[in-house]
């Protein structure tokens, strides 16, 4: 099922709600929140989007440089010995500094102020960014949560199944013993025993694989999330209309965030590319101090100079080889990518969005449905232990009732993690 990232303040809602309903069954179990909270601080991806957060920040103030004066300062200190030799030998040594602020502000330049609006729209981009990492997070916490909370049931089912069976198996030799029942009972309780044995194994493995990992996301040794309340109550999805939902998606996913702050992007690229054909406008000035010491070949006489200049620089493009025209088509083409790529993002979350909330729906009705079936298989399991008791029935009725039993009570509970994990 395809999950859809929505705003990260309507995800935390849900997660609160969990969390409140979490039961504290020891000092150290942690809620959804808490550990959610640990992931944030350590994981490293998280981390990594948060430093492309503020670089991409620093980047777009960038940009306000290309409408900003522009200001330097210059000097030059010399020496210079000239030798005259006609009309007659004459050797003149003298010292020379001079200093020169000059400064520039574009009054007309349509690239610049292209390029100004686009690092505005990184601004929006980055936010969108992190939005997503926040929201992939959320995700992988819960699916680690939920994951952990699922294995450690489905070890508990095992082990009571196990009980259940080895009490069988007990009674089976018993009955053997005082020749009520033949030896294929004993040697079938034995076999799904030793089956049970099997499961659990394999159980305690992948309930240790699950922790291992929520403990590699959350930074922390030994993270017990908090079992949910019993009963599990699923509530049904609000609102109630998967167009709402879709039309939320569209308005808020961080994907087509992204997608449409590329496509301004791009369309500002294109006012640059068109912006190569256009004349610019900048105001200039300069003020420039000289001194001269010890005279000149034009004399003795120290001098000092002081040179201020303002003036217009314009400029206007002729002719620069086609590159304009082809950097134009260029541009144009990547607009329309870029629209092409947003309106198929828009399509891919629609989609989505529509298949996860018809599958909570979905999942909703099959709990229910696992909750009758698990009342069923009970009083089934209970009826074969009375039809065994009585003779009507053989061991093997009772060890798969059993095993129908237990079956049931995992695909219930799985079935409650698995919708939990989709509402939030």
């Amino acid at each position: 099922m395809t999950r859809q990232r929505f705003p990260f303040s309507l995800r935390l809602l849900p997660l609160m709600i969990l969390a409140g309903a979490s039961a504290a069954t020891s000092v150290q179990a942690q809620s959804l929140v808490d550990l959610y909270t640990a992931a944030r601080d350590f994981d490293a991806s998280y981390q990594s989007a948060k430093s492309q957060y503020t670089a991409t920040l620093a980047k777009a103030e960038q940009a306000q440089a290309a409408i900003l004066p522009t200001v330097g300062l210059s000097a030059v200190v010399s020496q210079t010995n000239q030798d005259l030799q006609l009309p007659a030998s004459k050797n003149y040594t003298y010292n020379s500094q001079s200093a020169t602020i000059a400064a520039s502000q574009p009054l007309y330049r349509p690239a610049n102020l292209a390029s100004y609006e686009q690092g505005k729209k990184q601004v929006a981009l980055a936010q969108a960014q992190l939005s997503q990492a926040e929201q992939d997070l959320v995700v992988r916490v819960s699916q680690a949560y939920f994951d952990v909370l699922a294995s450690t049931d489905t070890l508990e089912f095992v082990k009571s199944q196990k009980a259940a069976v080895a009490e069988q198996l007990a009674s089976a030799k018993r009955n053997f013993e005082v020749g009520t029942s033949t030896i294929t009972d004993s040697r079938e309780a034995q076999a799904r025993y030793d089956l049970v044995v099997a499961q659990q194994l394999a159980a305690e493995n992948d309930l240790r694989v699950k922790s291992l990992a929520l403990d590699l996301l959350v930074g922390t040794s030994n993270a017990k999330p908090k079992p949910l309340k019993a009963p599990v109550a699923l509530s049904n999805v609000q609102p109630a209309d998967a167009e709402r939902w879709v039309n939320d998606a569209l308005t808020n996913h961080p994907a087509i965030k992204q997608l449409e702050v590329a496509l301004d992007v791009a369309v500002l690229e294109t006012a640059k590319a068109q912006a190569g054909h256009k004349p610019t406008l900048d105001l200039t000035g300069s003020l420039t101090t000289s001194n001269t010491n010890n005279g000149s070949s034009s004399g003795t006489v120290d001098t000092r100079a002081n040179v201020a200049t303002v003036g217009l620089s314009f400029n206007l493009p002729l002719f620069a080889g086609f590159s304009t025209q082809n950097r134009i088509k260029e541009t144009v083409a990547l607009e329309e990518k870029a629209r092409t790529d947003l309106e198929a993002t828009k399509r891919t979350v629609a989609q989505g969005t529509r298949t996860a909330y018809f599958g909570v729906e979905s999942g909703l009705g099959q709990v229910k449905a696992f909750e009758a079936a698990e009342a069923s298989s009970q009083s089934a399991l209970d009826a074969n232990k009375l039809g065994y008791q009585v003779g009507v029935r053989i061991n093997i009725d009772v060890l798969n009732s059993q095993s129908q039993l237990f079956d049931t009570k995992a695909k219930r509970s799985a079935g409650e993690f698995s919708n939990k994990f989709e509402l939030v």
